[in-house]
C-alpha cells in the first residue's frame, strides 16, 4: 500500500479516500501464472488509458509497476495467482464533488490465490441469462464503480445462472464480468471495441491466437437475436480464461455442450499461457 508492504489486515485508507466516497479509481486483475504475470504490457497499456480518462496521473512508470509486481509476488510465494492492483484519486480534507487540484493517488495492490479452473465447466460449460445492461456508457474506463455489474451477476445468480449477458440498444456488449464471443458456422464473432466494452486482455489474447492460427474471426456487432442461433457461446475473463456457454435462458446452446471451435481454442490459449510475458 502506497509502497509499503504489510499483512493484509494492517492496510487501511482514511474514511475520505476518493476511492471509498465516490468510486474516483481504477484498477487490474493480472492473472499470475508461475510466478508470471500474463500479458503485463497489455494490462499496463489499459491501466494508463484509464488513469488518463479519469485524469489521475499514473504513479509509476512501466518499470516501476513491473519492480512492485515482481516483489509482491515473490512475498506471495509466486506460483499461480491473481494479483489486484487499484489507484483512487487520493484522499483530502474534505468530501468534494470537484476534482482536486493535487492528485495524490492511493495505490492497493495485493495477490490471492487462483484456484485452476473446475474440470465441469470444461465438460458441461455454464450457463448464462440475457439481460440489459444496465451500466453508465464509459465502460471503456475499468472503473471500481462496479456496482451495477454486481447487481446483475446477482440477478444472474438468481436465475440460477453462471453470468449475466448484456444487451444495450439491441446487440450484445459484454458479460456483467466477462467479454463474450459467438460462433456461426465456424467463424468466431465478438463485438468491437466501443464505450460500452472494457478491452479484456483475454479477448485481445484469444483474437490474436485464432488470426496466427486461421481461425476465422471477426470484430463486429453482435444483434441479441444471434445469441439464440449461435452454435457456439463463450465467455472470456483474466481470472476464468475461455469457457463455454451451453445453456442461455434455459435453452442449449447447439447441441448443448463444448463445441469443436471452443475446444481447439481453449488448446491454442492454453499454449499461449505457456509463453513467458
Amino acid at each position: 500500500m502506497n509502497g509499503t508492504f504489510l499483512p493484509l489486515a494492517e492496510a487501511r485508507v482514511p474514511v475520505t479516500d476518493r476511492g471509498l466516497l465516490f468510486g474516483d479509481a481504477v484498477y487490474e486483475v493480472i492473472p499470475v501464472y508461475r510466478g508470471n504475470p500474463f500479458r503485463l504490457d497489455a494490462h499496463l497499456r489499459r491501466l494508463a488509458r484509464s488513469l488518463a480518462a479519469i485524469r489521475i496521473p499514473n504513479p509509476h512508470d512501466d518499470a516501476g509497476w513491473r519492480a512492485l509486481f515482481r516483489e509482491l509476488i515473490e512475498r506471495n510465494g509466486g506460483g499461480d495467482l491473481s494479483l489486484y492492483l487499484q489507484v483512487t484519486r487520493g484522499a483530502y480534507p474534505r468530501r468534494d464533488h470537484r476534482l482536486p487540484p493535487d492528485p495524490r493517488p492511493t495505490v492497493i495492490a495485493f495477490c490471492q490465490s487462483r484456484p485452476g479452473a473446475d474440470p465441469d465447466t470444461f465438460e458441461s460449460g455454464v450457463s448464462a441469462v440475457v439481460q440489459p445492461d444496465i451500466r453508465w456508457a464509459r465502460c471503456e474506463i475499468k472503473s471500481t464503480a462496479l456496482l451495477p455489474n454486481v447487481l446483475l451477476a446477482a440477478e444472474a445468480h438468481d436465475a440460477g445462472a453462471n453470468e449475466a449477458i448484456l444487451v444495450r440498444d439491441g446487440h450484445v456488449t459484454e458479460g456483467s464480468s466477462s467479454n463474450v464471443f459467438v460462433v456461426r458456422d465456424g467463424t468466431v464473432a465478438t463485438p468491437p471495441l466501443a464505450p460500452s466494452i472494457l478491452a479484456g486482455i483475454t479477448r485481445e489474447a484469444v483474437l490474436e491466437v485464432a488470426r496466427a492460427h486461421a481461425v476465422p474471426c471477426a470484430e463486429r456487432d453482435i444483434a441479441a437475436d444471434e445469441l439464440a442461433a449461435a452454435d457456439e457461446i463463450w465467455l472470456t475473463s483474466s481470472t476464468r480464461e475461455i469457457y463455454p456457454v451451453t445453456t442461455l435462458d434455459g435453452v442449449p446452446v447447439g447441441d448443448g455442450r463444448p463445441g469443436p471451435v471452443w475446444t481447439r481454442m481453449r488448446a491454442l490459449l492454453q499454449a499461449d499461457l505457456d509463453e513467458p510475458d
